[in-house]
């Protein structure tokens, strides 16, 4: 039985679905939030930097900020000790998403979780937290045997 399994896939399509529609709202797609969410704590991060820090490929958080930099979300310079790094950075725009996003992202974790009672949305985070850890070591596992 893949209980887990199927129940995971389904609330992560429609929880996706919901992020990417409160997140077009802003003129966002879906992940462009974490990378502002990141260069919101620091800015002038690497493409490797914030792939490191969000999980994925760097030649995702280009493509990534080929759209964001066409959007005017952020620019991108020359590290100034280290030409050959390339680092991101906000402009005025990003930076002015941060309230409205965060609140949307907000809203949405609150509408999400709102059935739960606290007791019961603590052990939800909790046990989340746990299996993301098993997962995590799992995939670091069968990343060293391939």
């Amino acid at each position: 039985m893949t209980e887990f399994l199927d129940l995971h896939g389904q609330l992560n399509k429609v929880v996706r679905a919901l992020a990417d529609g409160a997140m077009q709202q802003h003129g966002l797609h879906l992940g462009q939030d974490h990378l502002l969410s990141q260069l919101w704590a620091r800015d002038g991060q690497t493409p490797g930097e914030l792939a490191a820090a969000g999980g994925v490929s760097t030649p995702a958080v280009v493509k990534m900020a080929d759209r964001m930099s066409a959007a005017g979300l952020l620019t991108r310079a020359r590290d100034q000790k280290d030409n050959r790094l390339v680092r991101l950075w906000l402009t005025d725009k990003g930076r002015s998403l941060q309230k409205p996003i965060e609140k949307a992202r907000r809203e949405l974790d609150d509408a999400l979780t709102a059935d739960l009672r606290p007791e019961q949305k603590d052990l939800l985070m909790g046990a989340l937290k746990t299996v993301y850890v098993t997962a995590l070591a799992l995939h670091s596992a069968d990343r060293r045997d391939a």
